[in-house]
């Protein structure tokens, strides 16, 4: 895997951004563009990027395209190692996860979103530690 691409897409903070909300549940383009202010080719383009990053994967389901994390560990844990320097996700990820809450009610919950939550349950766990029992690991 060349990690080029994926430390490109991590650049932007609306990518980052990007990864947070899907940390729990996939969404759709639209779902996502309404927690943005821009423009449906920008976010296309973000979208494509993360694509060809191998972050994220794109699913038709009838005539919407979902968006989830291809590999929700290793996206979460790069999103993660980038937030301590610019910490734009937590929010963004407890709202993915509070959507998420709402799915599991759903009966047409797929796998997919239980083992985003799943992972990002995991990494919650590890980056909401205390700063001094982070110190002596």
């Amino acid at each position: 895997m060349d990690i080029g691409p994926v430390f490109e897409a991590l650049a932007s903070a609306p990518r980052r951004k990007i990864l947070a909300y899907l940390s729990a549940t996939s969404m759709t383009a639209g779902e996502i563009a309404e927690r943005f202010e821009m423009s449906k080719p920008a976010l296309s383009k973000h979208l494509k990027i993360l694509e060809n990053a191998k972050l994220i994967t794109a699913e038709r389901k009838g005539q919407f395209i979902h968006y989830s994390l291809a590999d929700p560990n290793m996206a979460l844990t790069l999103n993660n190692f980038i937030g301590t320097f610019c910490p734009v996700a937590a929010p963004l990820r407890r709202e993915s996860r509070e959507k998420a809450e709402k799915l599991k009610d759903e009966p047409a919950v797929d796998a997919l979103a239980a083992a985003h939550r799943e992972a990002e349950l995991k990494i919650a766990d590890q980056t909401e530690m205390p700063e001094s029992s982070r110190q002596g690991t």
